[in-house]
């Protein structure tokens, strides 16, 4: 039940977001419409201009949809954020730079636009967003009367009285709503006491709103709606909630217009309200429409005139929600349904259309249901009666049923203990790979379709629920054609009045998938097991091995005058050992050699790999090879090595304690760095091609004089790289720590790491600090 309810669940979900996708691709289509009849373009350009218009005004798509839709009739509008004032010498403060209209909170409420299904929900939904965004306690919106006067169309957040009491404004001067459609610019009460000299204010007292604000909504050819935000915080709108609240009242024009708020004119809407009035009390789905037709003279929608209570749409409105409203509108997935075809063909004067079984989505106590209905349609004058008939509940009962059996594999099964007769789904025959004509087995039979090791547990089973009634929940496995099917079994008893079982219910179900996934799932965390003891030895091994085969000294080296401080920092996030490494020797004759170098990959075979280069590097230069001859050599061993580590980098550096100078060559190696003076400089590389790279490598020496003072980093590149940045980032980044003094002067090399290095590191890093002392340092 769980496991089906989750589904629900999902289905629910994905019902509501299908519902949305459908509302939104209306508006999104008339407002396309309302472009293709201004322009004369096709409805792919009309789709690419709102898109630009969107883009331009830094607004959504749909945001820009509704104020298409509501600019269609719209005169030109000159100044259209420049709000006015009730009198002269309050006048709004200008929009300062950098204050900004709220498109996250614009964006949500043209969202919960494309449901809207008319003025009062129009109301409740502002107020909902609204109260939030700019502190409104209250919503109200007027319709202008033909007469001149108003009629409240829409409210929230005001009782029943208080709307009845102002539900008809007769065309009095000093009305501030009457006032701003007079107007066409906003009317922004913001001092109760002056205010009420001046109006006539909603609400007793007054002062229950301290400020108001009444925006013209152009919806026709002129303002034809206001809009009144009231709020009881007292203090002025500042200017960005007024120009919230003017973006606001321009995405509310679309919608007002498509339902169109406008009271009809006086005597021509007795007639609707009676059909109306006769459609409330139908116990049927019916709609009564009316043609839309374009210039040429087509047919291009149908207007919703009436609807009984219980009829609804996609969206969920019903009844008198869908007066007023298009009819793909309300069910854009009838369009070119043969539905559609036939009301048209109806309305031609053909004979009445008569349809085929259909599915329809259904709103049901607030959920999406899909119902299979019949549809009829009907000429009525020069409209249409539509009418649909839901089909017997019980035909989709079973087919529910049936569809759950073969979603989650399982079947119903039933045993009469008396007669020895049974019934099964199938679904259960499917399962067992019995052919149905074959008959039900037998319950006490049941036990010798699974595996000989499987048929005592399910044969104990069967014969305590038989016998005791007891239920059984049990596992056992079959042979199929496909292999082993791993099957579960449930069942319980049902006993007559003296307790004695009389018929078994239950199911079985197919967890073959399930029992797979499980057993995959074990293999797979037992061979990581392995596979991490076997990675955890290795790297064990091969850290012993590493620091026998590169013990770093724990205080500063003295060589050839200059002090060497070392640093070696392991990988923390990896299981294996790298290749980083360093040398730092004393030669023959007095120089002093440095060696960094890394080698591609980690593990046993990289460390390896280190202490081949390692002490064949040494050895080469001890015996009299230069820097350059010795990378050249070095690069042909690891090309003729079998080890898969095959390449590396490095950098060489010879220095001579009488000239203080230091010559350097490099294979792929990032650049020593000098710091001199307090500024840190690299050093230009000379050409020098990774090792393992190529047969006919070129490998060139650069040299440079150190002065007293100097600090010289040799590195691996695990101290610049990072992964989600450039190599160049990491080289400003180590410059930048490296010339920052202290109040003792330039960072130990300690404090230094701790500054480059972010805390959980993905590589090894090696670091060679060398330094001149000065006259007299240490």
């Amino acid at each position: 039940m769980a496991a089906l309810t989750r589904v629900v669940a999902r289905q629910r979900a994905e019902m509501d977001r299908l519902q949305d996708l459908a509302a939104t691709a209306a508006v999104l289509e008339r407002a396309k419409g309302a472009l293709m009849a201004q322009r004369g373009c096709t409805p792919d350009a009309a789709q690419e201009e709102l898109h630009l218009r969107a883009q331009a005004a830094r607004r959504t798509l749909l945001e820009e949809c509704w104020i298409t839709l509501g600019a269609l009739a719209a005169p030109p509008h000159t100044e259209p954020t420049a709000p006015s004032s009730d009198s002269p010498e309050r006048q709004s403060p200008p929009q300062p730079a950098g204050d900004e209209i709220d498109a996250a909170a614009l964006g949500r409420l043209s969202r919960a636009l494309v449901r809207v299904g008319g003025s009062q929900d129009l109301a409740r939904r502002l107020l909902d967003h609204l109260a939030p965004d700019v502190g409104a306690d209250a919503v109200m919106i007027y319709a202008r009367l033909p007469g001149g006067g108003l009629e409240l169309v829409g409210h929230a957040g005001i009782d029943e009285t208080l709307a009845d009491q102002w539900g008809r404004v007769p065309p009095l001067s000093g009305i501030p709503a009457r006032d701003a459609l007079e107007s066409g610019r906003p009317c922004w009460l913001e001092d109760v006491d002056k205010d009420a000299q001046r109006h006539l204010l909603i609400g007793d007292p007054p002062r229950r709103w301290p400020t108001r604000a009444w925006l013209p909504v152009v919806t026709g050819a002129s303002a034809d709606v206001a809009l009144g935000i009231l709020r009881r915080r007292e203090g002025p709108f500042t200017p960005r909630v007024r120009e919230h609240l003017l973006a606001v009242a321009q995405l509310c024009a679309g919608p007002l217009r498509t339902f169109d708020a406008r009271p009809p004119a006086a005597g021509g809407g007795g007639g609707a309200e009676a059909v109306q009035t006769m459609f409330d009390r139908l116990p049927v789905s019916a709609v009564l429409l009316s043609p839309v037709r374009s210039a040429s003279g087509q047919v291009e929608d149908f207007r919703v005139d009436a609807a009984t209570r219980m009829t609804s749409d996609a969206s969920g409105r019903s009844g008198r929600e869908l007066v007023g409203l298009r009819f793909l509108e309300c069910w854009p997935e009838m369009s070119g349904e043969p539905l559609w075809q036939g009301c048209l063909r109806t309305l031609a004067g053909e004979e009445p259309f008569e349809g085929e079984p259909f599915a329809l989505q259904q709103m049901i106590a607030g959920f999406g249901e899909l119902s299979t209905y019949s549809a009829r349609a009907a000429r009525l004058g020069e409209g249409l009666v539509v009418s649909w008939v839901r089909h017997d509940p019980s035909d989709r009962q079973e087919q529910r049923l049936a569809d759950v059996q073969r979603l989650g594999n399982l079947g119903w099964a039933t045993w009469n203990l008396a007669t020895g007769e049974g019934d099964w789904s199938s679904q259960v025959f499917a399962i067992l790979e019995r052919d149905p004509a074959l008959g039900v087995v037998p319950l006490s039979s049941l036990p010798r379709l699974a595996l000989p090791e499987d048929v005592p547990v399910l044969a104990r089973s069967v014969g305590e629920l038989v016998r005791h009634g007891r239920p059984c929940d049990v596992p056992f496995r079959i042979v199929t054609r496909e292999g082993v099917r791993h099957l579960r079994m449930v069942a319980e008893a049902v006993p007559d009045a003296e307790g004695t079982p009389v018929e078994v219910h239950g199911f079985v179900q197919d967890l073959t998938a399930q029992r797979s996934a499980e057993l995959a799932l074990v293999a797979s965390e037992r061979a990581m097991l392995t596979q991490h003891g076997v990675l955890q030895a290795e790297r064990t091994a091969a850290a012993r091995l590493q620091e026998a085969l590169l013990p770093l000294p724990k205080q500063p080296v003295r060589l050839a005058g200059l002090r060497v401080d070392i640093a070696y920092l392991p990988a923390q996030s990896d299981l294996s050992v790298g290749g980083d490494w360093f040398s730092a020797i004393e030669l023959p004759d007095g120089d002093a050699l440095f060696v960094v170098g890394d080698v591609a990959g980690h593990g046993l075979g990289a460390v390896a790999a280190m202490a081949l280069l390692r002490f064949t590097a040494k050895g080469m230069i001890i015996t009299g090879s230069s820097l350059t001859g010795a990378l050249s050599r070095l690069n042909a061993l690891l090309l003729h090595s079998r080890d898969p580590h095959g390449s590396a980098t490095m950098v060489l550096a010879r220095y001579n304690p009488r000239e203080h100078r230091l010559v350097w060559a490099q294979a792929g190696h990032p650049p020593p760095l000098l710091l001199r003076g307090g500024e840190a400089r690299y050093l230009e590389r000379p050409y020098g091609m990774l090792l393992g790279a190529t047969d006919a490598p070129r490998y060139e020496e650069a040299d440079v004089l150190l002065e007293p003072g100097d600090r010289l980093l040799l590195y691996t590149d695990g101290l610049v790289e990072r992964p989600t940045e450039s190599i160049d980032r990491g080289l400003e980044r180590l410059a930048r720590a490296a010339a920052r003094r202290g109040p003792a002067g330039p960072a130990p090399l300690e404090r230094l790491l701790g500054a480059v290095l972010e805390p959980d590191g993905r590589d090894d890093v090696c670091v060679l600090d060398i330094r001149l002392p000065r006259d007299g340092e240490r």
